[in-house]
């Protein structure tokens, strides 16, 4: 059956009328289905399903499937839901930096595992911690993995800090118990935000906290943006950075 999800959420309820009660068990953790977690984060689906769902591969000698386990349990793992929360969202953009750095899924499953023990969060690599630690789990993990290969790279601050983008942390703000709480996804700009406590964490501007894919459909059907900051109430540029936004997730 696979799990079902409905990917345009409303910001706000409209009087008289109530969620699904399953989205409403979901409120507060951010619902992306597979197609928009790709738009934001830029990683393919097939890549993003594999991390998340899990894959099966056929062994050569048995000719049977062997099923390989997600790298870590969604917080939708036991929800009706075929999508992602906004914490898988983000750790998601620090695996695609791993695997591009040539870290074996095998090394980030069991970093991913350690840093669980160590940290408790089940999203780890996004923790305020694992920006001081990481370093130090990834060096161990390598040498109990036997892909020593990278080790030299990670044991060295400055190279582990190229793999670990400061970009990969700017704009993220930490809660109380270090993990990710929100994020600014523009690069030096506060317009555009991602909140899972609002919208179900689908990206809106600040100033108004109305989805950016509303503004800038709005903007297309009318041609105007001042028209369309009078019809929603927030600023025009605020409907200038929802524009900028959302076409620059099509580009």
């Amino acid at each position: 059956q696979g799990r079902r999800f409905a990917s345009r959420a409303i910001p706000h309820r409209p009087e008289g009328r109530c969620f699904p009660r399953e989205l409403m068990k979901l409120t507060g953790i951010g619902l992306y289905t597979f197609h928009e977690a790709a738009r934001l984060t830029g990683i393919p689906v097939r890549d993003l399903r594999r991390w998340l769902d899990g894959y099966a591969y056929r062994d050569k000698t048995t000719r049977r499937a062997v099923p390989v386990a997600p790298l870590w349990e969604s917080e939708l793992a036991e929800a009706d839901v075929d999508g992602i929360s906004f914490h898988d969202l983000l750790e998601a953009r620090f695996v695609r930096a791993f695997r591009q750095h040539g870290v074996s899924l095998q090394t980030i499953r069991l970093a991913s595992r350690k840093a669980r023990e160590l940290f408790a969060p089940p999203h780890p690599f996004t923790s305020r911690r694992f920006q001081t630690d990481g370093r130090t789990i990834f060096a161990s993990t390598m040498q109990e993995s036997g892909e020593t290969e990278l080790l030299d790279l990670v044991k060295s601050q400055y190279a582990f800090q190229k793999i670990i983008e400061p970009s990969l942390y700017r704009g993220i703000e930490f809660g109380a118990d270090d993990a990710a709480a929100r994020w600014y996804p523009t690069l030096r700009s506060k317009a555009v935000l991602l909140d899972p406590e609002i919208a179900f964490g689908k990206p809106i501007v600040t100033d108004g906290a109305i989805r950016t894919s509303i503004l800038a459909e709005a903007f297309q059907a009318e041609g105007d943006k001042q028209l369309v900051a009078r019809l929603y109430e927030v600023p025009v540029a605020s409907v200038e950075a929802a524009v900028a936004f959302e076409e620059r997730l099509v580009a």
